[in-house]
């Protein structure tokens, strides 16, 4: 970090607290960021990070405390207050708006400031400036989740802010983009752009960060330099514990589970991806793992296996040897298959419903023939996903929305474990998570390959397929490279095939997916 002409903190927070009505989400934090410096904030998952950077971006209001903004003190009443004093946010829950187009969404954030198609412009060159493959003129609801953290970083950064804040920044990006991003971040701090890093990465912390603020139970338990620290040592600050080691054990596969064969679907909406010719096979005791940028035709295979897309050619999709490719996703699940999407609020949950009421989105033993809901049992089923996958929640009454992102991914994979699958699809398992909750949830799904289950993981997380699968393919402009023992892959090979670049791949297709 240069030292900036400066001496006066960029930001200074002073006895920060924010209670709610289950909680106090933040107890008497202070924190500073200097000038120039990227600063992280390790938390595990409910720790008070998300509540405590709404609050820094005007979007939630403090009970006590202070805030200077280059030693001036400040009350900041909102987002665009933020803003104007130069401040901008990239949440790991979006606020996008569906039905406008990515250009249209950046705009409305710029607070309108010039023309829509300068906008445009601009877009298209900060996007090929950092690597963040993206078109101004797609409708938001047409993209992938990964796709639309891309659109929230790219209109933050349009705002030449004097603080970045970025919650999870790097989940949608490819090895080598990841390294072009950490170029830019380190150039914007040379600048004296002040960062607030939230990661659970801790090899990206320790690479890229200049300090670290860790925060458990709301209050902060440690500052370090993150440099001279361990994943171990960081491990320990944030969640009391190193997280237990997984035990993948290599073992012979049984059957063939899932057989998908010369699937091909043209897109749905203009800006899909057209599928071409996949197959690969998913047998019982393994975990083959997809890997791939977003947007790439993760989502439209997900659609296919799901059920949620139903178009694929009969004998293309093949469960236990039998042709599921017209059946609904009710049948498929009556039939082994689960699935847990990418998308937590509004596809894997309900949030405006109890955690007792969205166990019955996947599992309906508690529901009668007659269509009566035994609601002991329902309570009774999620007070159990509670228990056993250690989720943070006010009881089986607590919405949905109220849990922080991972401990609402615990219940959801949990919700679709617990089930005892025949064949569990799961997109995206950890996005988000801290490394307590990740190793738990990693390590359960081992349990269930390990007990004859299989698995179809679709990942964004290198490292996190280099965990936990047997096998890995890599997918790209919708079609699918061979599958690689683990043993095989490496980050270089997997991060080039990202591109398109596996033996046999046309070239033209290649340099698109490049592209």
């Amino acid at each position: 970090m240069k030292q900036h002409a400066a001496a006066t903190p960029r930001l200074a927070l002073a006895g920060i607290s924010k209670q709610y009505p289950a909680v106090r989400a933040n107890d008497g934090v202070s924190l500073t960021v200097q000038p120039g410096e990227i600063h992280a904030v390790l938390g595990e998952n409910g720790a008070g990070k998300s509540t405590l950077m709404k609050i820094i971006y005007g979007a939630v209001q403090p009970d006590e405390g202070s805030i200077r903004w280059n030693g001036q003190p400040v009350q900041i009443k909102s987002p665009a207050a933020a803003r104007e004093l130069g401040i901008s946010m990239v949440y790991q829950h979006f606020s996008l708006f569906d039905t406008l187009t990515v250009a249209e969404n950046v705009w409305l954030g710029l607070d309108k400031a010039g023309s829509l198609a300068a906008v445009a412009r601009r877009i298209g060159e900060v996007a090929h400036t950092y690597g963040l493959d993206l078109d101004a003129q797609r409708p938001v609801h047409s993209l992938s989740v990964g796709e639309k953290q891309r659109v929230e970083i790219v209109r933050a950064l349009l705002t030449d802010p004097q603080l970045l804040i970025l919650d999870e920044p790097t989940s949608v990006l490819t090895p080598q983009a990841v390294d072009k991003l950490f170029v830019t971040l380190r150039r914007l701090a040379d600048g004296g752009c002040s960062i607030l890093y939230i990661s659970h990465k801790l090899d990206e912390i320790r690479s890229l960060c200049h300090h670290c603020t860790v925060l458990r139970g709301g209050k902060v338990t440690g500052e370090v330099d993150p440099t001279k620290e361990t994943n171990a040592s960081l491990s320990r600050l944030m969640i009391g514990a190193e997280p237990p080691p997984l035990q993948h054990v290599a073992r012979a596969p049984g059957p063939v589970v899932l057989a998908v064969q010369g699937l091909s679907l043209p897109r749905q909406h203009p800006f899909g991806v057209d599928l071409r010719d996949i197959a690969f096979e998913v047998r019982a005791g393994e975990v083959l793992g997809i890997a791939g940028v977003s947007g790439n035709g993760q989502q439209e295979l997900m659609a296919a296996l799901s059920g949620e897309d139903r178009r694929a050619a009969a004998a293309s999709i093949r469960l236990k040897g039998a042709a599921i490719a017209a059946h609904s996703p009710r049948r498929r699940r009556h039939e082994g298959l689960h699935f847990v999407p990418e998308e937590r609020l509004g596809r894997g949950a309900v949030p405006t419903l109890s955690l007792s009421n969205n166990t019955l989105l996947t599992r309906t033993g508690p529901v009668r023939k007659s269509g009566w809901i035994a609601s002991a049992e329902v309570r009774a089923l999620a007070e159990h996903l509670i228990q056993r996958f250690q989720v943070k929640a006010g009881g089986p009454g607590a919405a949905a929305r109220s849990l922080s992102g991972g401990n609402l991914q615990k219940f959801i994979v949990g919700r679709e474990i617990d089930a005892g699958p025949t064949l569990l699809i799961v997109s995206q398992p950890t996005w988000g998570v801290d490394v307590g909750a990740a190793a738990l949830i990693r390590g359960e799904l081992l349990k269930l390959r390990d007990a004859g289950c299989a698995l179809l993981v679709v990942s964004e997380e290198l490292d996190e397929l280099f965990e936990i699968s047997d096998r890995l393919l890599v997918m790209a402009q919708g079609r699918v490279s061979p599958a690689l023992p683990r043993a095989e892959a490496t980050v270089e090979r997997i991060g080039a095939w990202m591109s398109g670049l596996w033996p046999g791949a046309a070239p033209q297709e290649a340099s698109h997916a490049a592209a």
